[in-house]
């Protein structure tokens, strides 16, 4: 498994609110997905990026942060083998993502995914 990327995902009760403050203040104007329940907002010259969600859409709770891999199998086999706690199986998500969650130490719910 190879780390393609690290987003942090921040939890918000009002993604208006949330997406004019991150736009507004931090320069993040590019949005390259919405969901309703999540968007990634990005700033167009450092590509400098986060995450805002409400309520994860099919995971138990909100990760803290999204790992994208380039084998989501082979690192949920890996979490498996390890003994670590699986808060999320694997899952094809409708949106177009293979993922899992994995609980990291002191609690931290880690998204692992990969585009499909």
């Amino acid at each position: 498994m190879r780390v393609m990327s690290i987003i942090a995902d921040i939890p918000v009760p009002d993604m208006e609110r949330a997406r004019a403050f991150y736009t507004d203040y931090l320069g993040l104007g590019e949005e390259e997905f919405s969901l309703g329940w999540v968007a990634r907002l990005t700033q167009p010259d450092t590509r400098a990026s986060l995450q805002i969600l409400t309520a994860d859409a099919t995971g138990p709770e909100n990760p803290a942060i999204s790992v994208k891999v380039d084998e989501v199998e082979a690192a949920y086999r890996e979490a498996v083998d390890r003994g670590y706690e699986i808060a999320h199986p694997l899952t094809q998500e409708p949106w177009g993502v293979y993922r899992f969650f994995v609980r990291g130490p002191g609690g931290v719910v880690i998204n692992i995914a990969q585009d499909h």
